[in-house]
């Protein structure tokens, strides 16, 4: 028999939809106004789900996903993606209710940059293990740091 794994965007919008609020996530929402607040929801053979909040300008360093694939959903507020194009960073905004899948090579920078509170869930295929953050130096990619589950999160 064969396995399909399940679309990583679907499973954050099942989530999404599950929770119909900021009442009804299976945990406690939390919002920290020193750091983003993530906790993990789900851990599957195949795949995790991870619940974060996002304060008014907190944001992640330019970072990659170890390897995994997967997707992220904007469950509410608005988040701003930067990825890498031609030696510089493009940003592009998510609102409500609005996603994207990203391949294993996927480097990125999240942000909240309105002024509202945002709330999103993040799949990743398989689950993580790792996450380098990165400089943009000189149009370039630069390791910065490699961090790993277990360890920094």
């Amino acid at each position: 028999m064969i396995s399909i794994s399940p679309d990583p965007l679907t499973v954050a919008r099942r989530y999404a939809a599950a929770a119909a609020g900021p009442a009804g996530w299976p945990v406690p929402l939390r919002f920290d106004p020193t750091q983003r607040w993530y906790t993990r929801l789900a851990s599957t053979a195949d795949h995790e789900v991870w619940l974060l909040s996002w304060l008014p300008g907190q944001h992640t360093d330019l970072h990659d996903h170890g390897g995994s694939a997967g997707a992220f959903l904007v469950a509410s507020g608005a988040l701003t993606e930067e990825t890498v194009v031609r030696a510089e960073l493009r940003p592009r905004t998510l609102g409500t209710g609005v996603g994207r899948r990203f391949g294993p090579r996927h480097v990125h920078r999240v942000s909240n940059q309105g002024n509202v509170p945002a709330v999103s869930v993040h799949v990743y295929r398989p689950a993580l293990r790792s996450m380098t953050r990165y400089h943009l130096d000189g149009g370039r990619l630069r390791v910065a740091e490699v961090a790993e589950a277990g360890v920094a999160w």
